[in-house]
C-alpha cells in the first residue's frame, strides 16, 4: 500500500467519524426539543454514540487479531485444516521454545532491576553536584534511539575482526591495547545475551532516571536532614528511605519496564537475528509467522505464550492502582 493511499483512508476515516458525530448530535437535538425536555435516554445515547467509535477501533485491532490468533493456533500452517493441539505440543517439546522461554526470562529477570536500580541511583547522585542536569540529559538521550539505532550503534561496539585483523570495535580495541587477543562476543554462549541486555539497560535507564528524578523531590527534605543529624550515612538513608519512600514509583517503573521487555525484538534481530542461542520468543515468532513460507500455527501458539505473559503483570499493576485508590 502506497502513502498516497493510506494517507487517503486516513483522512476518510476522520472525515467519517468527524460526520458522525455531527449528525447523531443533530438529530440527538431535534429530538430533545420535540420532547420539551432531557431524559435518561437522551443522555445515554449520546455517551454511547461517542464511545462506539472506541470500540470499533478497540475491536478491529486488537479484541479482532487476538480472536484470530488463538483460532490460528488450533490449525496447520495455511489456517485452513484444524488440527487441535498439535501446535501447543510441538512447542512444550521443541528445544528453541524451551531456550527461548529461558532467555526471555533471563531479560526480565535482569534488565527492569538493574535499569530501575541505575536509574534511582543516578537520579540520586546527579541532585548532588552541578553539573547533575547535564548528565541527566546524557543519560536520557538513548530513549531518542530507536532499538535498530542502538543495535547498530552498539554492533560497532562488540565488532570483532578476527586476531590478525586492525579491530574497529570499541571494547575489542580496549582489550587488544591492555594485550588480550580480541573475542567475538556477540557468539559466546550465555555472555553473549547479557552483552544484548546492556544496550536495553543502557536505553531505559534514562526513562527511570527521569522518573525518580521528579520523584525524589517529594521526599521531605527534613526527613532526610533529620537522619543525617543522627549519624545515618548516605548509604543507609539511600537504603532504609529513600527506597520505601519510593516504593510503589520503583514498582511503577520497574512494571513497565518489564512490559517493554517481554516484547524485546528490534535489538536482538538487528545485532544476531536470534542466532547463538540469544533468541527469545518475539524472535521465534517472527521466524515461524514470516521466514520460509510462514507457519501461522506455530507463529500464533508463539504470540499466545508472550500474551499470557503479559496478562499477569498488567492484572497485578491494576490489583496494585486499585488498592492505592482505596487507601
Amino acid at each position: 500500500m502506497s502513502i498516497t493511499n493510506l494517507a487517503f483512508i486516513v483522512v476518510l476515516g476522520i472525515f467519517f467519524f468527524v460526520l458522525f458525530f455531527h449528525a447523531a448530535n443533530f438529530f440527538l437535538d431535534i429530538y430533545e426539543r420535540r420532547q420539551n425536555k432531557k431524559y435518561n435516554f437522551e443522555n445515554s445515547a449520546r455517551v454511547i454514540i461517542f464511545i462506539t467509535p472506541a470500540f470499533i477501533v478497540l475491536f478491529i485491532f486488537i479484541l479482532y487479531p487476538v480472536f484470530e490468533t488463538i483460532r490460528l493456533s488450533f490449525y496447520d500452517k495455511f489456517g485452513r485444516e484444524f488440527v487441535g493441539l498439535y501446535n501447543y505440543k510441538w512447542a512444550i517439546n521443541d528445544p528453541e521454545f524451551k531456550r527461548s522461554i529461558l532467555n526471555n526470562l533471563g531479560w526480565l529477570l535482569i534488565v527492569p532491576t538493574l535499569s530501575t536500580f541505575f536509574g534511582l541511583l543516578i537520579a540520586n547522585l546527579a541532585d548532588r553536584v552541578w553539573w547533575g542536569s547535564i548528565a541527566k540529559s546524557i543519560i536520557f538521550m538513548p530513549m531518542a534511539i530507536s532499538f535498530v539505532g542502538a543495535g547498530v550503534i552498539w554492533k560497532f561496539i562488540y565488532e570483532y575482526r578476527g586476531p590478525e585483523n586492525t579491530q574497529i570495535g570499541l571494547l575489542n580495541a580496549i582489550i587488544v591495547s591492555f594485550g588480550y587477543e580480541p573475542q567475538a562476543w556477540l557468539t559466546i554462549p550465555l555472555w553473549n545475551n547479557i552483552f544484548l541486555m546492556a544496550i536495553m539497560i543502557w536505553i531505559q535507564t534514562g526513562l527511570a532516571l527521569v522518573i525518580f528524578s521528579a520523584a525524589l523531590r517529594s521526599i521531605p527534605k527534613e526527613m532526610l536532614e533529620a537522619a543525617r543529624i543522627d549519624g545515618a550515612s548516605e548509604i543507609k538513608i539511600f537504603f532504609s528511605i529513600i527506597i520505601p519512600y519510593l516504593e510503589q514509583t520503583i514498582l511503577v517503573i520497574w512494571t513497565l519496564i518489564t512490559i517493554i521487555v517481554l516484547r524485546i525484538f528490534d535489538i536482538i534481530f538487528a545485532m544476531t537475528n536470534g542466532e547463538w542461542q540469544t533468541g527469545v520468543l518475539a524472535n521465534l515468532m517472527y521466524d515461524w509467522m514470516f521466514r520460509g513460507g510462514g507457519d501461522s500455527g506455530r507463529g500464533s501458539v508463539l504470540a499466545i505464550v508472550i500474551m499470557i505473559g503479559v496478562i499477569p503483570i498488567l492484572a497485578w499493576n491494576l490489583y496494585k492502582h486499585r488498592q492505592e485508590q482505596k487507601i
